[in-house]
This record gives C-alpha cells, structure tokens and sequence, in this order.
C-alpha cells in the first residue's frame, strides 16, 4: 500500500491546477518582456498567413491563365499536331512553355501528362517517361492511365520488368472493373514478354478472380491455363 500511495504522491507533481496555469500565463502575457514577445510571435504568424493568402490568390490566377494557353495545345495534342502541342505556334503556349512558365498550377500538372503522352507518340520514350514520372493525380482514371502510358513506354525500351511493375501500379491504383482487367492483361504480356510465365498466369488469374464480371475473363482464363502450361515446362 505504502508503494502505491508513494507512486501516487509522485505522480501529483506533473498535474497543474487549472486556475494556476491561467495565473501563470496571465502573468507570463503581461509582464513586458513576454508582451514584445507574444506580440512579436503574433506578428510573424500574421505574416505568414498573409503571405499563405498572397501566395494561393497568386497560383489561382496562374492556373486560369495556364488552364487558358493549354486549350490550344490540347487541340493540337488531339489533331496530331505534336510539336506544336509540346512547342506551341509562336502565339499559343505548348504544353512545355505551360510546365516551365506556371510551375505549380493544376495546368501544369496535367501539362506534365500531355507532354508525355506527346513524347510517347513521338516515339521518344525516355522523355515519355520523364514528364509522365512528373505528374500526379488523385484521379483514379487519369493517374492509372499515365502509370499504364509508363508502362507502354517501358515496353518500347523492352524493359519488360519495369512495364509490368508500372501496369500493376496502374491495376492496382484504385482499382475498378472497367479498367483494371485492361491493366492486368497488358502486366501479363510484359511478364511473359519477360519469360516469367508463372507471374503472367497469375495476372490472368487476378482477372478471373477479382474481376468475373469483365469481358476480359473468357480470354484470361484461357491463356492462364497455356501460361500455366509453359511455367511447368
């Protein structure tokens, strides 16, 4: 029992009165030194939430100003026009101009895709993959599709390993019935290309599995059992 109370008696000298923790930070706030203090740390947080302010008014401008110069990129993204979406016509931004001149704006961010996908149907993959490792999303659509693009690059250098790790993300990425049965088909062709027939059949499997309601299943099921066939070779 002594052991006990001891224990106690010794824990009663952490806790602190409310009414003399309100004394002593009144006295703290008022004596005169504190006060330059307090009001000088006070003056520096007002600082900062007007430069935080500043800073978010000046980046929302910034990004409806990119978000305008990427209509004309974009339109020739989709016209085949590819150096002038990276490069731009001498009047309108490309995608390039876009990323270098409004760094940090949602435009940017989304020109970090265009300009891989471009580089992509360029048949430059290195660059391909440069700009589309800078872009990122919470987009379940749009974030797979750039990991899948990273993919297809990757397999254009036939490094088929980092192809099928790069489609798995994109499977894997909020993963859904429409799309991630598409992912895993594209992983497997890249684990076979690889000669890992073992991991390519488990790919289809996943599909079989996970997603029995895909158009793809009849077609999975059927090379995971030639896959299954040639990993037992």
């Amino acid at each position: 029992m002594a052991k006990t109370k001891t224990k106690k008696e010794e824990g009663i000298e952490f806790l602190e009165d409310p009414d003399v923790l309100a004394s002593k930070a009144e006295e703290f706030f008022n004596s005169k030194r504190n006060k330059t203090l307090v009001f000088g740390v006070g003056g520096v947080l007002a600082a900062l939430v007007a430069v935080f302010l500043i800073y978010r008014f000046y980046i929302t401008n910034q990004n409806l100003e990119a978000q305008e110069e990427m209509f004309q990129a974009v339109y020739y993204f989709e016209a085949d026009s590819l150096g002038k979406a990276l490069n731009g016509d001498g009047i309108n931004y490309g995608f390039l101009d876009i990323i270098e001149d409004y760094s940090g704006t949602d435009a940017a961010n989304l020109s970090s895709f265009y300009a891989g996908a471009t580089y992509l149907k360029m048949g430059d993959y290195s660059s391909a993959l440069r700009y589309l490792s800078d872009f990122s999303s919470g987009d379940y659509l749009v974030q797979a599709r750039a990991y899948s693009l990273m993919g297809d690059a990757h397999m254009e250098l036939e490094d088929y390993s980092s192809a099928s790790s790069a489609y798995q993300k994109a499977a894997n990425y909020k993963s859904n019935e429409q799309y991630s049965p598409i992912y895993l088909q594209k992983a497997a062709i890249a684990q076979e290309n690889n000669g890992d027939f073992a991991a390519a059949a488990k790919s289809y499997g996943k599909i079989v599995d996970e997603f029995p309601n895909s158009s793809l299943v009849q077609e999975a099921k059927k090379q995971k059992a030639r896959l299954q066939g040639l990993a037992a070779n």
